[in-house]
């Protein structure tokens, strides 16, 4: 026979999850070949989802079967039994409305909270012995939820802004881990800890704080760690570099400069010569330069994202063209 229909029953569903770990002890009287145990089904089971505790290798000669919350076998704790000759199901005082006995002993638990956590004990009657049978119990445990990061902000600007990150979601008894490039960090005058580091607080970030951040959540049975976020802190432009093969030319020879400035994201730059803008791009070329490109040449290295700007200067001298001395006889 299957199972009376449970009335109807609300509950507020939330992100926690339970993980269903089941352990059975069992106390024979009088022992038998095959041991009674209990499969959960599903073993990983979302709260406001069923699971359903199905019991196998029972023995023969049965009168029915009850239901405990936790390892106490009482009145308070009853939950529900199956009778088999009558094929009636009885409710006790742990009953919620949302317990179904099936006949072969199993328990189906729906639209399961954290409130169904704890043990459970079944207490199979054999015919002819109405106080004593078979005896086993399970518990059932929270299961860590996956967390998330959350960050006011992942693109600060170094040595200005301040980043909040939280490890959501806001998990009862449970510990929060930090991490960072895969190190754990440590725990200083930067972590805050409500909820027990639950929020970390990077103050005037730096570049030395740019990557990839985890946080993870644990408890006394499992930890579980989120995605990675990563923080790219931008910076610069610091002032610029210019290179050049030579301050000193001659007519006709190749003219080339390069300018670099550290620099996140990116820096764009420009050139120019004796304060005119010359051209843009991080490279200048002069294919035969003379003595009129003389002066002083200036790269602007640009920030667009942190809005700040540096340049460098460098002087160019380009002497008259070089002749070799066995031409130089001849004039």
């Amino acid at each position: 026979m299957g199972p009376l229909s449970a009335p109807p029953y609300t509950l507020h569903i939330t992100w926690k999850e339970l993980l269903l770990t089941a352990s059975l002890l069992i106390f024979w009287n009088p022992p038998t070949t095959a041991q009674v145990t209990i499969e959960a089904q599903p073993t990983k089971v979302s709260e406001g989802k069923d699971v359903l505790l199905l019991v196998h290798n029972l023995p023969q000669n049965l009168t029915g079967y009850s239901w405990y919350k936790g390892q106490i076998m009482d009145l308070q704790h009853y939950i529900t039994a199956y009778t088999i000759d009558t094929e009636m199901i009885v409710f006790g005082p742990a009953y919620s409305g949302r317990e179904r006995v099936y006949s072969n002993a199993s328990l189906l638990i729906q639209n399961v909270t954290k409130n169904d956590t704890g043990s459970y004990t079944i207490q199979i009657t054999k015919r002819g012995d109405e106080t004593k049978g078979v005896t086993g119990h399970f518990t059932l445990y929270l299961e860590i939820p996956k967390p998330y990061i959350s960050s006011s902000n992942l693109n600060p600007k170094e040595g200005t802004e301040t980043v909040i990150l939280s490890c959501d979601p806001d998990t009862q008894d449970v510990s929060y881990l930090w991490w960072i490039n895969g190190q754990r960090l440590p725990i200083s005058p930067q972590v805050k800890e409500p909820s027990e580091n639950r929020i970390l607080i990077l103050g005037n970030v730096t570049r030395n704080d740019t990557g990839p951040y985890e946080c993870e959540i644990w408890d006394q049975v499992d930890s579980t760690p989120s995605d990675p976020v990563t923080l790219d802190v931008l910076y610069g432009p610091h002032i610029p570099s210019i290179f050049s093969s030579s301050p000193y030319y001659r007519s006709g020879e190749k003219l080339y400069l390069y300018c670099l400035a550290d620099s996140n994201p990116p820096a764009e730059y420009s050139w120019t010569v004796n304060g005119k803008f010359l051209q843009s791009g991080q490279e200048l070329s002069i294919r035969e330069i003379t003595a009129k490109h003389s002066g002083i040449y200036g790269c602007s290295a640009r920030n667009s994202a942190t809005g700040s700007e540096s340049s460098a200067f460098k002087t160019i001298k380009v002497s008259g063209k070089w002749i070799p001395a066995s031409l130089a006889i001849g004039f």
